[in-house]
């Protein structure tokens, strides 16, 4: 197989060639047909995330066909396409893993973190956590939505009722959720970095009723706002944006740090929530609604080989929607 491997914080992905893994018991072992670019994986690339391992193989919004399974698994069965996502393990004894938060678990695994991801030709992942995917589908454009789609879902289903939402950064994840939005009738003011003009343009075209830069008001208070740019100064402003009683959900796993502001913006029973991970039940709810909402990703395919300039076109901002590498 071959793995395009991060030996250390900041460095450029190495191309090596390793054995086929032999998935051992509870695992499988996954041809990968394609594998989505995350802002997660910058920050593991950047030194971000401490829970991180050294040397690692980035990347879980795998999508792949399994090729050979570990003693004691029964499902999935060799030949099925199966996606693989952040959470890679959990406990299962845990607080958080007994009361249905394994998103919050105590002993967590994570694909890209502390496990080799799909940046790679071929993956191992634990059998409980892949997630069963249509035969039919474009591995291509289902790529995207194992993290960017799932983590704009649980930020979403977050809001509420919200009427009208606001989604602060227009890249993977608010591209996702905005076409949800749509279909479920809710209205969207999309808030890009100053000055893009074709992302709020992208915005409008998926159904946006407004898009302007983050520095600037919508046109009228929000019922939520869904930050997915990881800058912390994104807070204060989102909360200037809600009205009395609304929410601030912050989508990301890291963010730059909050400046101070004053009380009287979050009084009036205002709330700043964060989203931690995701769960197996927010796959199997997302996944029964994609076809239903008719989500449609925008991606671009780089060869595997191509992985440190798949990285920086995503770090750039300039790419509408995601990139793809493609063993």
């Amino acid at each position: 197989m071959l793995a395009m491997v991060l030996r250390e914080v900041g460095a450029r992905l190495v191309p090596e060639e390793r054995p086929d893994p032999e998935p051992p018991p509870g695992e499988v072992r996954i041809r990968v047909e394609a594998c989505a670019v995350c802002r997660t994986d910058l920050h593991v690339i950047d030194g971000e995330l401490p829970q991180t391992v050294y040397p690692i193989v980035p990347g879980h919004e795998v999508v792949g066909i399994v090729e050979a399974v570990g003693a004691g698994v029964t499902s999935p069965a060799p030949g099925t396409r199966v996606g693989v996502p952040w959470l890679g393990h959990a406990c299962g004894r845990c607080p958080y893993c007994q009361t249905d938060r394994e998103n919050l678990c105590d002993a967590p695994g994570f694909t890209g973190c502390t496990r080799d991801g799909g940046f790679a030709t071929h993956v191992l992942a634990e059998a409980a956590f892949t997630i069963p995917l249509d035969a039919g589908l474009d591995p291509v454009a289902t790529a995207p939505l194992l993290c960017a789609g799932l983590i704009g879902w649980r930020t979403l289903r977050m809001a509420g009722a919200a009427g009208t939402v606001g989604l602060y950064g227009f890249g993977a994840a608010a591209h996702i959720v905005a076409q949800v939005c749509r279909w479920q009738g809710r209205r969207v003011f999309a808030l890009t970095r100053p000055g893009d003009r074709e992302a709020q343009d992208f915005a409008r075209a998926l159904g946006a009723a407004w898009a302007g830069g983050s520095d600037e008001a919508p046109p009228e208070p929000l019922d939520v706002a869904l930050i997915f740019a990881p800058d912390g100064r994104l807070v204060p402003a989102a909360l200037k944006a809600v009205r009395k009683g609304g929410r601030v959900v912050c989508g990301g796993i890291h963010m730059s740090d909050i400046p101070a502001f004053p009380y009287d913006l979050l009084w009036g029973e205002r709330a700043v929530l964060s989203v931690a991970n995701l769960t197996r039940e927010d796959a199997r709810s997302f996944f029964e609604i994609v076809p239903r909402a008719g989500i449609v990703t925008h991606t671009r395919a780089y060869p595997l080989a191509r992985a440190n300039e798949a990285v920086a076109a995503h770090r750039s901002g300039a790419l509408q929607g995601a990139a793809v590498l493609v063993p």
